[in-house]
């Protein structure tokens, strides 16, 4: 038994050097190379159809695509057309994933305490090689994000895409709205300069004016809310904007927001494709 699956092994390499030789010939050795990895089983678990230009083998490819699936299968013709889409939602998830790199890349020199926020800035922009540009990058790319979705929701509204069957992902878009808008905010105290101080610090003393959660808001002193337990408290850590504050907006800016608008991202996706994708024109 052991001879004959020699003989078959050696059989099988015989036929497969001669089957690279052919190809050798054929193709050339960039051609013959292209050719066996298509082939190998390692490509075919990524890419588990061929590349013949059909429309059963285009949505097999991208349904069966580990990262491709996320898109729907079939697009309708204008959807990916400029003058109708304007690209805001690609430009939005585009400068999500660039503030995220480049934020990455300013904490390793940051340290989210009083003494050392603002000299920890001012020392990357001018000390950091390419420091003040990465520094830019992530504060205009900031400014940015903010106005490409409020005109992807301009969009969406326009065109009427907030209608059945997708009012469930409208609604998902507002939530991504408004974690948006909360990335900057909390973004806005981490220079801990006078412009982010007293930003957030009238931002924060209008929090006590919130419906239930603050205590001058309505339905606030039914429901005991002083200032030392609010929604205002919370936010800042204390009754005033110092250490405490700063603290908070860095673990809410770098861990906490981007995590919960990640998971919505994802959402946001899978209703794309399962509602069949960008909607129609009005």
């Amino acid at each position: 038994m052991a001879n004959n699956s020699n003989k078959k092994n050696n059989l099988n390499i015989r036929e497969m050097l001669k089957e690279i030789r052919e190809l050798l010939k054929e193709k050339g050795v960039f051609g013959a190379i292209m050719e066996l990895t298509l082939r190998s089983q390692v490509w075919r678990s990524f890419f588990r159809h061929g590349l013949e230009d059909t429309p059963k083998t285009r949505m097999q490819t991208i349904i069966s695509n580990s990262f491709l699936h996320l898109h729907p299968a079939k697009v309708k013709r204008h959807a990916p057309l400029f003058n109708y889409t304007w690209c805001m939602g690609g430009i939005t998830f585009f400068l999500f994933l660039s503030l995220t790199i480049n934020g990455v890349a300013l904490m390793f020199y940051y340290h989210p305490n009083v003494n050392d926020a603002y000299w920890d800035m001012k020392d990357f922009e001018y000390q950091v090689p390419f420091g003040l540009l990465l520094r830019n990058l992530h504060r205009w790319g900031a400014h940015l994000m903010v106005i490409t979705v409020w005109f992807h929701m301009f969009r969406v509204f326009m065109t009427g895409s907030y209608k059945p069957p997708r009012e469930f992902n409208w609604g998902v878009g507002v939530v991504l709205l408004v974690l948006t808008l909360l990335l900057s905010f909390t973004g806005y105290l981490l220079p801990w300069d006078q412009l982010g101080f007293w930003a957030v610090t009238v931002g924060t003393n209008m929090a006590r004016a919130t419906p239930l959660l603050g205590h001058e808001g309505p339905f606030g002193e039914q429901l005991s809310m002083t200032a030392y337990n609010d929604i205002r408290f919370a936010l800042l850590g204390g009754s005033l904007v110092g250490g405490n504050a700063l603290l908070r907006a860095y673990v809410w800016h770098c861990i906490g927001i981007p995590i919960v608008i990640s998971i919505f991202m994802i959402v946001h996706f899978w209703r794309i494709r399962k509602d069949g994708g960008i909607s129609g024109k009005l």
